[in-house]
């Protein structure tokens, strides 16, 4: 028989425990169906979970089919945990989404096919909810091809429908469909197993309707994953039983585990199995012996945590999910905090996102949650288990830090009898990859025994940055080169000397600050979006065009988790209990007040007694401090990288490639930047792209700021673009004055969209005694040169002093201007690309309008429109 976990997943009130239930009733694993509403649902174990109508912890139940064993996994839908949701994606062979038909995809849903996407986990669609009025299955089927991907096939076709639709999926299956008139199913298997295939079921899990076929598809269409024979398992949860006997949960992943079997983990530990049960909700029974593919949970192990790998398995990924908020834990009066931190420490085995911290200099318990949700139930969870009656303290943002540049990072440590050097090059690193790290140490510099050792030091700690003291990340660190001594260095000389190079490197670079970010989604009455998009702007957030729900509106983007603690409660106020928010998390950005926010913490990386930047040497027999700005004078390892020899800025790898015409711009700049540079020398330049142009990925929708500044500006040349384009060419042809009035009318629109700086420059140097003019037109400025000053001069002028604090893009046509620009660190736009652009934006104004006309609240979004555009003429 197969033998599969399969996990089941969804947006909060998608009806995913509901499907649970339908699912073991009608295998047969369940006698009597169970509901939420009424409090007795089967995987529902625990009280707060049947209190609150949610699920909180990842469980499992037996799932008994004719050909196949299932072990289902049910995980927590509400996003504060999420977490816990991550971490059971680790073991599954096979996932279910649910989706509500009367929602469709949800912000959270997105999080999650992301997350299966990562984990590379092969998976059917159930979307459920279908017998309520207004479900359309076209067109959610049309909504899950175009938000999750065209592999979505609707499999409640039959015959040549669902064969044509599954041979659209893959080439091979086509050529095989075209051949033989069908698609067979081991192809069909194959598919779905190389994720190409996602079948969708349409159902309502409540009243049983398309549970039956969903049962006999999840029967069909799966297959076995190969095991092999040595002992392999993934540790997936840490949790209790009723007596507080420690459960570690995992999956068998190759051979078998036994009672009583020798287990140890990768940091040495070394203790034997005493039970392996086999959960089904809340009972469960004891085997002798757990076969691979089995998910189990052991007693007698008291070392292990979520992510281990045991035998030949290796640790599971990061988890990209972290919690954005830091909480104070506040004990009750007179309860020692020691002994609150330890009795605390068993709910972060539990949970290790919670990341408990105890603060020395303040005498303060800290943590780490999703939300408020979270909050509430462990603060429940604390006064139950602990009988501890605490409370918490207002939530701060939890923010990271990460480098703009590359740089060697040094460290010695070297008073009497010791010795260790170390030389790590810091490297910024892709956004939400976390820390990686690296040898290209020869042996022949530092033994290996030294170089794990050093490797070793790097992962065992939380390295702060210097802005705020906040934990880095999205970096890869790489030992470069070291040296010991035979006799006098010890393990503990080559920790100081790693721990010191790290922060040396921090020191000696650029450092961004970086902050937690939501994906939001607004519904809000017509009448307040006005007021909802100035919110967004306020709060330095990034909205998508507005898009009309019947008589309301629909914001969608991104801001800046600090921006949006308590907005929730205001939309509720304004709307008077009409509009809705939803959140979910969207990594870590680049924080929009940085220079605020570095201020305001206070943090002098100098007095950072338990994270020195400086090194330790010897002279005389006496050990001696030198400062990290003056340590490379003094090393005993040359790598030949100096500070001066830095490479630039290395803009951070968009995970999206950029729409066809940001990419054809960078293509014809490297074309010029190597004339340039062969001329005159390597550049500096600031790479962005177009406010319009970037894509849905939140990394790519903000760039690394400068620490002052920071906005985006524009320099038209005037008769350039006229002469360029046709249209205006011909007017000019007839009228000047006109074709000047029709470009300003389209730039003003253009900067009400896309809200940049645009400064339109016109030659008037052959005009005699003319002093230059700039006046404003609607929301643009307007420049006419002085006499002898050419709209090239005054570009590359402005260039050159806007370029030193902001962002600047220049649209022009002329070559030796464009090399000029180039050299100024700023971004040219062609005449071409840019009529792309601005009429791209008036067709994206256009459909807001109509739209808007067609919902009959066009007078509404027309004056949100005027407010956001500053009241730039919408008349293209």
């Amino acid at each position: 028989m197969k033998r599969l976990a399969v996990g089941i997943l969804a947006h909060v009130d998608a009806g995913k425990t509901t499907l649970s239930e339908g699912l073991l009733y009608r295998s047969g694993a369940l006698k009597k169906l169970g509901r939420v509403d009424h409090k007795n649902a089967f995987l529902d174990t625990d009280a707060l979970e049947r209190e609150r109508g949610i699920t909180i912890f990842s469980k499992q139940a037996v799932l008994p089919l004719q050909t196949a064993e299932i072990t289902l996994l049910d995980t927590p839908g509400h996003v504060d945990f999420s977490t816990e949701m991550e971490r059971t994606l680790q073991v599954l062979d096979y996932a279910i989404l649910v989706i509500s038909g009367s929602d469709g995809v949800q912000g959270h849903t997105q999080t999650l096919w992301d997350l299966l996407a990562r984990y590379q986990v092969p998976t059917f669609l159930f979307v459920n909810k279908m017998d309520l009025a207004g479900t359309d299955r076209e067109a959610l089927l049309s909504q899950l091809k175009r938000r999750l991907g065209e592999g979505c096939v609707d499999f409640g076709l039959e015959g040549d429908a669902l064969w044509e639709a599954v041979a659209l999926c893959d080439e091979d299956a086509l050529a095989q469909y075209l051949e033989e008139g069908q698609v067979g199913k081991e192809a069909i298997r194959s598919l779905l197993a190389r994720r190409r295939l996602f079948p969708c079921y349409f159902g309502s899990a409540l009243k049983l309707e398309g549970v039956d076929e969903f049962l006999a598809g999840l029967e069909e269409y799966t297959q076995s994953p190969a095991y092999p024979t040595e002992f392999g398992a993934r540790v997936y949860k840490i949790s209790r039983d009723a007596q507080g006997n420690r459960l570690t949960h995992m999956k068998v992943t190759g051979g078998s585990l036994k009672v009583k079997a020798l287990l140890t983990g990768g940091e040495g530990w070394e203790e034997k199995v005493d039970q392996v049960r086999l959960y089904s909700g809340a009972k469960y029974q004891m085997v002798e012996e757990a076969p691979a593919g089995t998910v189990c949970a052991v007693t007698g192990l008291s070392k292990t945590y979520p992510g281990e790998g045991l035998g030949w398995e290796e640790g599971g990924k990061a988890p990209l999910l972290e919690p954005v908020l830091t909480y104070q834990l506040l004990l009750p009066e007179g309860m020692d905090p020691h002994t609150a931190l330890q009795k605390l420490s068993q709910l972060e085995e539990e949970e290790p996102q919670l990341r408990l911290s105890w603060n020395e200099a303040l005498g303060e318990i800290h943590l780490q949650l999703m939300g408020e949700v979270q909050m509430e139930v462990l603060q429940r969870l604390i006064g139950e288990r602990f009988g501890l009656p605490v409370s918490f303290g207002p939530g701060n943002i939890v923010y990271r830090e990460t480098i703009a540049r590359p740089v060697e990072g040094v460290g010695h440590f070297e008073p009497l009898r010791h010795y260790a050097e170390v030389h790590l090059l810091l490297e910024p690193g892709e956004r939400g990859s976390g820390l990686q790290f690296a040898s290209v140490c020869s042996e022949d510099v530092l033994d290996r025994g030294w170089q794990r050792l050093v490797l070793t030091h790097l992962e065992e700690k939380t390295h702060l940055g210097v802005l705020t003291g906040s934990p880095i990340t999205d970096m890869k660190i790489t030992l470069i080169a070291g040296r010991g001594h035979e006799k006098h260095t010890e393990g503990g000389d080559f920790r100081q000397a790693t721990y010191r190079a790290v922060r040396q490197g921090l020191m000696s670079t650029e450092s961004v600050l970086l902050e937690p970010w939501y994906r939001f989604r607004l519904e809000i009455p017509a009448e307040s979006l006005g007021r909802a998009m100035s919110d967004i702007q306020r709060m330095a957030g990034e909205a998508d065009p507005p898009e009309t729900l019947g008589e309301a509106a629909l914001l969608t983007g991104i801001a800046p988790v600090a921006g949006f603690q308590g907005y929730a409660m205001e939309v509720a106020s304004y709307t008077r209990g009409r509009g809705k928010l939803t959140c979910v998390p969207a990594g870590y950005l680049p924080c929009h007040n940085q220079q605020e926010v570095i201020e305001a913490v206070g943090y002098d990386p100098e007095r950072d007694l338990d994270n020195p930047p400086d090194s330790v040497f010897c002279s005389h027999g006496a050990g001696f401090v030198v400062k990290w700005d003056q340590v490379r004078e003094h090393m005993h390892v040359h790598t030949g990288f100096s500070v001066s020899q830095d490479p630039e800025p290395v803009s951070q790898p968009v995970p999206s490639a950029p729409s066809a015409p940001a990419a054809t711009i960078f293509e014809l700049d490297k074309e010029l930047q190597a004339i340039y540079e062969r001329t005159y020398g390597p550049i500096k330049r600031k790479d962005i792209l177009p406010r319009g142009e970037r894509g849905q990925n939140p990394w790519d929708r903000r760039e690394t700021a400068p620490q002052e500044g920071g906005r985006e500006y524009l320099l038209v040349d005037g008769y350039n673009i006229i002469f360029a384009w046709e249209e205006l060419k011909k007017v000019a042809q007839d009228n000047l004055d006109t074709a000047r009035q029709l470009l300003m009318n389209l730039l003003s629109n253009y900067q009400g969209y896309r809200q940049c700086e645009v400064i339109l420059v016109f030659d008037a140097y052959k005009v005699p005694g003319n002093p230059g003019e700039v006046s404003r037109f609607h929301n643009i400025y307007v420049v006419y040169t002085k006499e002898a000053e050419t709209a090239d001069a005054y570009i590359e002028k402005a260039t050159y002093e806007i370029g030193k604090r902001h962002k600047v893009r220049v649209a022009t046509s002329d070559n030796l201007e464009q090399l000029i620009i180039l050299g100024h660190g700023a971004i040219r736009v062609s005449a071409d690309l840019f009529r792309a652009e601005v009429e791209q934006v008036g067709e994206q104004i256009s459909t807001i309008l109509t739209k808007a006309a067609r919902s009959g609240k066009n007078l509404a979004v027309k004056d949100a429109l005027d407010r956001a555009m500053g009241g730039a003429n919408t008349k293209k």
